[in-house]
């Protein structure tokens, strides 16, 4: 799980190796006006490919070459870089975002999957579902620091607390969530959920999470501090994907078998809204102003936009091969 040595990484088509930091700082300058809005970037399963979305006018703007089969995808805190897992090839795929390139890759375990990354951008959590287990990658250096096992088998996602102390780990063969203490480096609970978790999204205090449980066609509403399930909301079937509204008050579950996304009002844990998407939605992102959730249709390859405001969806985006998920920066 070391990073490969620059001298000797070999060179594939698309990704080269790590530009200077010279060289990035200029290129970050150049592109600086380009970079001011926000752009979704969706990773393509099928092509191997990041689709970027300009989320001013949704249009596809670029299409960056991440490897054979890109999945979970987490930008930097500071807005630099982009990592996505490289399943096949059991690596991280290090995107510069200035350049739109790959400039790097980091090896890991067998089939990594769901990327996130620690709020304070120390750390870049990566699911391994061969090794049942969580490899934590020093952002600083892209080499790893420690990894932790845990109990589901075969973990998809590892989604930090908005703290960054907890590290909660849905399994596609599991009834039940871990957790991991970052500080402890290792698994210090397990919240008892519905069939095959999936999607993981905290409200902005980490007071709750919202956990899709696909197999259950349910959300499970989890009190952080008391490390218990209080509530669960029945879902379309086969949810999967979860988002959270940047002011907390909504919560957006894609429902895969049905082609919809559903809008859980936080404060009564009801369905307030059901939207038509494309086939098999995935995983989403919303933009930070809060006002547009874009989702990941799997086999319609496209992207769904949707109004937050008005639960409508304005437009689907076509994009490469299955797209994976979307993260917005």
């Amino acid at each position: 799980m070391r990073q490969l040595p620059r001298c000797c990484a070999p060179r594939e088509p698309g990704i080269s190796r790590p530009v200077s930091r010279t060289l990035a700082a200029a290129a970050l300058m150049a592109w600086g006006s380009a970079l001011a809005a926000p752009f979704a970037y969706v990773p393509n399963e099928g092509s191997g490919t990041l689709s970027v979305i300009d989320t001013a006018t949704d249009e596809v703007v670029g299409e960056i070459p991440a490897g054979k089969k890109p999945r979970g995808t987490a930008v930097s805190l500071d807005g630099s870089r982009l990592y996505v897992s490289d399943q096949p090839n059991n690596r991280l795929v290090v995107v510069d975002l200035a350049v739109r390139k790959a400039v790097g890759v980091v090896s890991l375990g067998v089939s990594p999957e769901g990327v996130s990354v620690s709020p304070d951008g120390r750390y870049i959590a990566v699911a391994l579902e061969e090794s049942n287990s969580v490899a934590f990658i020093a952002a600083a250096t892209g080499t790893e620091a420690f990894t932790v096992k845990v109990e589901g088998k075969n973990p998809e996602h590892a989604v930090f607390s908005p703290d960054g102390k907890l590290v909660y780990v849905g399994a596609e063969d599991a009834e039940q969530v871990d957790v991991i203490d970052v500080g402890k480096r290792r698994q210090v609970a397990a919240v008892a959920v519905g069939r095959r978790p999936r999607g993981i999204g905290f409200l902005p205090d980490g007071s709750r999470a919202f956990i899709a449980c696909e197999i259950a066609s349910e959300v499970h509403v989890v009190d952080v501090a008391r490390g218990q399930t209080v509530a669960v909301v029945k879902a379309g079937n086969f949810s999967n994907g979860i988002a959270v509204r940047p002011d907390g008050k909504v919560v957006y579950v894609s429902n895969g078998r049905d082609g919809t996304v559903s809008a859980i009002d936080t404060a009564t844990l009801q369905i307030v809204a059901t939207v038509a998407t494309g086939a098999r939605p995935w995983n989403m992102a919303i933009t930070p102003d809060g006002r547009k959730l874009y989702v990941a249709n799997g086999r319609a390859n496209s992207v769904s936009v949707i109004d937050t405001e008005t639960h409508t969806k304005l437009r689907d985006i076509p994009v490469g091969g299955l797209p994976w998920g979307v993260v917005i920066r």
